[in-house]
């Protein structure tokens, strides 16, 4: 594996973004929440689009709460 752009050093294990539970799709963040439920792995896809749109146009303030629903 490379580094993304942007990235420097290790580069950090990675693991599919996108799980199928009780018949419904999810997406999962880097700080590790699951968002859904989705219809489609394909509505997923365009969940996971709009969260990082709206992440990066966020304020880090809003990082920081969605860090507080990390999971264990």
């Amino acid at each position: 594996m490379n580094n993304r752009a942007g990235e420097q050093g290790k580069v950090p294990i990675r693991s599919g973004r996108f799980l199928k539970k009780e018949g419904y799709w999810y997406y999962s963040t880097r700080e590790g929440v699951d968002i859904g439920p989705f219809d489609s792995r394909e509505d997923a896809e365009v969940g996971v689009g709009e969260f990082i749109d709206f992440i990066c146009a966020s304020e880090p303030k809003v990082l920081a709460a969605l860090k507080q629903y990390r999971a264990a």
